[in-house]
């Protein structure tokens, strides 16, 4: 937790150096607050640091700038601050208004706050269309599903826990939904938009979602 405080911190200092230091550990501590929620089993913490992980590779891989590195560290943070498993269609959305107030409270410019709203809206669909060329929106778009390509014990670990996280829906039910949401990912040409990603990640997260959804078949 102390580790995550303090990226907290350096992540607002590049956003708004001007930040008053109470307003961004309240803003942090309401943050760290909602990862922890009992409800979360995959969306949590560790989910967190898996992104925030991911993001510093891809930027660095990438040979991105430090304002590309900015927005989508704090997407990172916010992308997931509201999290509701009984009516998750409005928690990208909920996200990005969380983010926009809280971005403002804290004095950032009007573009970053913008910026980042909308790269936490993206993380609704992971799928940006062949027309997105905001490298900080691909960035956002390949941490946030680096999951499918972690080594085969983390992968299970996840499929487990997003079943417990929508443990309230029957088994048949359930399998249904997840394949429909894994399957595209294989459809595509590339599962990640980025070259890193798709050198380094894209070759097992293949592999690891042609397992998960023979699972789910049954």
């Amino acid at each position: 937790m102390d580790a995550l405080r303090g990226r907290w911190r350096a992540d607002c200092a590049d956003a708004a150096p001007a930040a008053d230091p109470a307003t961004v550990d309240e803003v942090g501590a309401d943050l760290l607050r909602r990862w922890r929620e009992p409800h979360r089993r995959y969306h949590d913490l560790t989910h967190l640091r898996e992104v925030l992980s991911a993001v510093d590779v891809l930027c660095s891989a990438e040979g991105l700038g430090d304002d590309v590195h900015t927005v989508t560290a704090l997407a990172a943070w916010f992308h997931d601050a509201v999290y509701h498993v009984t009516a998750p269609e409005g928690n990208e959305a909920a996200s990005s208004d969380f983010a926009t107030a809280a971005l403002t409270r804290l004095g950032a410019p009007a573009s970053v706050s913008a910026r980042v709203a909308t790269l936490v809206l993206d993380t609704a669909s992971h799928d940006l269309g062949d027309d997105a060329v905001d490298p900080a929106r691909i960035v956002v778009h390949d941490a946030d599903l680096w999951v499918l390509s972690a080594p085969l014990a983390r992968f299970d670990e996840y499929c487990q826990e997003v079943r417990e996280e929508y443990a309230h829906v029957p088994s048949t039910t359930y399998a249904s939904a997840r394949a429909a949401v894994l399957r595209p990912f294989l459809v595509r040409p590339h599962v990640y938009r980025s070259a890193h990603a798709r050198v380094e990640w894209e070759p097992a997260a293949r592999e690891n979602l042609a397992r998960e959804l023979m699972r789910l078949a049954g």
